[in-house]
């Protein structure tokens, strides 16, 4: 946000901390703030990003959709690829997710966002009544049950949910047992990105133990070009609910106007202090 004025982008990065605490309790109230941010910096990739995550939030997945085609014309990134193919998924358009996801190697793609994008597939192809294919699109490198990152709990899920829809009732048992293992491994330390999954069978008992050894795995991050044409990207100004909006301040939620005000009266209290200082420190000129 370098290219704002410290005033905007304070204001703008006011709204972005708020949308992003706001995602999970209140949707509706964090897309708002995201759209004051983008009346007021939408040139800016992390502004329409967080404008696509909201408006995908709260159930508009063509504005997700729109949003989301232009934040990767800014920034060049295919970090959320797997939430342009779910938008399409919402609008009702499950090939075009497809071809969507198909046209960006995944081997160029982070893990998790390779996860995330099998994961999308996954739902297109149950969308296409297709749980064969279904089940193909997430039997990836990352579907070790001897291993855990953060993002193995819902792939382990999203597994078993396919085995259940083709009937294979005892192997989606086992592999949502192995999501809630994996998610009990990861609920420890955030710094912990790894941990290994060891199965040992109990003598005389069915039940099964878990134990989780470290081991961090780095990730090389790659950014790929965008080869999906951008028609319906415009800029910002075009969003009719950006365009009719009130003032930003106004989306602002008691607590975090209450906050904004508090620090406005320490600053100034701040600034009295520091002229009775100079007034108080002054000496006295004898003739």
């Amino acid at each position: 946000m370098k290219t704002l004025s410290k005033e905007n982008a304070d204001w703008v990065a006011r709204h972005l901390v708020a949308a992003s605490e706001l995602l999970e309790a209140d949707p509706e109230l964090a897309h708002r703030h995201a759209m004051s941010a983008a009346r007021r910096a939408g040139r800016i990739a992390v502004v329409r990003e967080t404008l696509a995550i909201t408006a995908y939030a709260t159930g508009d997945f063509a504005l997700a959709l729109r949003e989301l085609r232009t934040y990767r014309r800014i920034s060049g990134s295919n970090d959320q690829l797997p939430l342009m193919v779910d938008s399409e998924r919402g609008v009702g358009r499950p090939d075009r997710a497809l071809e969507v996801g198909r046209a960006v190697d995944r081997n160029e793609l982070p893990a998790a966002v390779q996860v995330g994008l099998a994961i999308a597939m996954s739902g297109a192809r149950l969308d296409l009544e297709q749980p064969e294919l279904a089940l193909s699109e997430l039997e990836i490198p990352q579907l070790d049950p001897d291993r855990a990152f953060s993002y193995s709990p819902a792939l382990f899920s999203a597994y078993a949910e396919v085995l259940e829809e083709l009937g294979r009732e005892t192997e989606a048992a086992d592999w949502r047992a192995r999501a809630a293992r994996a998610e009990a491994a990861l609920g420890g330390p955030a710094e912990a990105e790894l941990v290994e999954i060891f199965e040992i069978e109990i003598e005389g008992d069915d039940a099964e133990v878990a134990v989780a050894a470290d081991g961090p795995e780095t990730e090389t991050e790659t950014e790929t070009e965008d080869a999906t044409t951008d028609d319906d990207e415009d800029s910002v100004d075009e969003t009719p609910e950006l365009a009719e909006l009130e003032d930003p301040g106004a989306v602002l939620e008691p607590d975090v106007a209450a906050v904004l005000a508090e620090g406005d009266a320490l600053e100034a209290e701040a600034a009295s202090m520091s002229d009775e200082g100079d007034a108080d420190g002054a000496v006295p000129r004898e003739d």
